[in-house]
C-alpha cells in the first residue's frame, strides 16, 4: 500500500506519525542508555568524577595561567579537594547509576533525535529546503558536542571549584550527597550543550519571520543581560566564571547574527526570481 502524502494527511494521521517518531526516540535513547549502563564504571571513572580530581585537564591549565600571572596562592593548584562524595540512601547509589545512563543516552543519541524530529518536519517543506537535512542534523549535532564538552571542560570545573573551596565556617565539613555533584556536572554539560544551539534557533526564526538581522542588532544591549542572567544561573557566582561563560555565547549571538543576515538574503533572492517568472 502506497504510503499517503503527508499534504494530504488529517490532524489525527500527523499525530499518529508524531507518536511513532517519539518512540524511534526513546528506543535509541534507551539503547544508548543500556550501552552506557554496561560501561557505567568508565563513565564515572574516567567522566563524572575526573573534575572532582586535581589532575584534571583543566585545573592544571588554569594552574598554570594563574602562576604566569604571578598568582600562587589559588585553589587551583591545590593537591586536592575538600569534600567528600557520599550516598546518603539506600538506592542512592544504584539511582545515580540509571539516571547517569539515561542522561548518557539521551546524550549519545542526540544526532538520531535530531534526525527523527526532522523526518517528522521535513515533509511539510519545499523540495529545496529538503535537501539540506543533512546539514541540519550535522551542524546540529556538532553544536550540541561542542557545548556539551564546553560544559563539561569549563563551566563544570569552574563550579566544582568554587563551591567545593567555598566555606562559611571552619566548623563546617563538605561532604555532598552523589546525586547533588552528579546534577552539576549534568546540568553544566547539557544546559552548555542546550545553548549553544543558539544559531540553529535563530536560524528557524528568521525564517518564519519572527527576528531579522536588524532586530537582533537593535536589541543587542538586551541580549547581552540576557547573556549574563543566563551565565549565571549555569555558572557559581563569581565574575570571572559569567565572564568566561559569557564570551563564547557573545560569539554564538554574533554568529547568529550573520546566519539571520545569509537567510534574509536567500529568501530575497527567491522572492525576487519568483516576481521575474
Amino acid at each position: 500500500m502506497a504510503k499517503p502524502n503527508p499534504n494530504e494527511m488529517s490532524f489525527l494521521d500527523h499525530l499518529e506519525e508524531l507518536r511513532w517518531h517519539l518512540i524511534r526516540i526513546v528506543v535509541g535513547i534507551l539503547i544508548c542508555a543500556t550501552v552506557a549502563f554496561v560501561f557505567s564504571n568508565f563513565i564515572f571513572e574516567h567522566i563524572i568524577f575526573a573534575p572532582k580530581r586535581m589532575d584534571f585537564p583543566t585545573y592544571k591549565w588554569l594552574c598554570k595561567a594563574s602562576q604566569a600571572i604571578g598568582i600562587t596562592d589559588t585553589s587551583f593548584c591545590a593537591t586536592e579537594f575538600p569534600f567528600r562524595i557520599q550516598s546518603r540512601t539506600m538506592a542512592g547509589q544504584f539511582s545515580a547509576d540509571i539516571w547517569t545512563s539515561i542522561y548518557a543516552g539521551l546524550v549519545f543519541a542526540f544526532p538520531y533525535v535530531i534526525y527523527q524530529l526532522w523526518s517528522f518536519i521535513s515533509p511539510g517543506l519545499h523540495q529545496n529546503e529538503r535537501k539540506y537535512s543533512r546539514g541540519f542534523i550535522f551542524v546540529t549535532s556538532i553544536l550540541f558536542f561542542i557545548g556539551v564538552l564546553f560544559g563539561y571542560y569549563i563551566v563544570t570545573p569552574l563550579s566544582i571549584n568554587f563551591l567545593a573551596n567555598y566555606s562559611i565556617s571552619p566548623e563546617v565539613s563538605n561532604e555532598f550527597d552523589i546525586s547533588s555533584y552528579i546534577a552539576i556536572v549534568r546540568s553544566s554539560a547539557l544546559a552548555s550543550g542546550l545553548v549553544f544551539e543558539l544559531p540553529v534557533l535563530i536560524y528557524f526564526l528568521t525564517k518564519i519571520g519572527v527576528v531579522t538581522p536588524q532586530s537582533l542588532k537593535k536589541y543587542r544591549k538586551f541580549a547581552l543581560v540576557i547573556v549574563l542572567v543566563l551565565s549565571a544561573i549555569i555558572t557559581p557566582p563569581d565574575i570571572a566564571s559569567q565572564v568566561i561563560v559569557a564570551i563564547p555565547i557573545l560569539i554564538l549571538y554574533q554568529v547568529s547574527i550573520y546566519i539571520s543576515k545569509i537567510v534574509v538574503k536567500n529568501q530575497a533572492r527567491k522572492q525576487a526570481r519568483a516576481s521575474k517568472t
